[in-house]
């Protein structure tokens, strides 16, 4: 994985701080052999939370609900959870202006509890942006899973909003400092 998602050099990352390398893990959650070993890692991560639907916002959230949601229905996922298949939806950074104008699209998050995630996160305001419209939208946000946490702050933020953090992989487990 970190061949494909660590690219080096200065970058400035969607947070506003500069970094030495970029944990791009589209290059990992969109790649046609890696994609699918993302949803039983996440899986295994969040083991015990209960949920119904995953997702997060666009972009980074999106590759990585596909594949749980993929992984998830594979393994027998509705036959442990009275029937329902595990669904997926898309936080949109704005609401949209034309058509439905909805915020959040997919199956209708109100009423349900909803597992949001994110590729990396590095303050955790992405995955937050993501709770705060779940939330807005009547559903019950169980807690927050990143495949990487770049260890500057974002377990600490998302715990102060009160939700449950887990990350798959720290910078260590991709050679890198934090």
């Amino acid at each position: 994985m970190t061949e494909r998602a660590v690219v080096r050099g200065r970058v400035t990352l969607a947070s506003g701080k500069e970094a030495d390398y970029y944990v791009d893990l589209r290059r990992t959650s969109l790649d046609g052999e890696a994609a699918p070993l993302i949803g039983p890692v996440m899986l295994d991560l969040v083991a015990g939370w209960d949920f119904e639907a995953v997702g997060g916002l666009t972009l980074g959230a999106d590759p990585v609900a596909l594949s749980m949601v993929h992984a998830a229905n594979a393994a027998g996922w509705a036959d442990s959870h009275g029937g329902r298949p595990l669904d997926a939806f898309v936080v949109r950074k704005a609401e949209k202006t034309h058509g439905l104008q909805r915020r959040i699209e997919g199956p209708d998050v109100a009423g349900r509890r909803v597992l949001a995630v994110e590729d990396t996160s590095t303050t955790g305001g992405s995955v937050l942006t993501a709770v705060e419209a779940l939330r807005e939208a009547g559903a019950t946000v169980v807690g927050v899973a990143v495949i990487v946490d770049r260890d500057t702050g974002a377990r600490e933020r998302v715990e102060a909003a009160g939700l449950e953090y887990r990350a798959a992989f720290g910078l260590a487990d991709l050679g890198l400092e934090g």
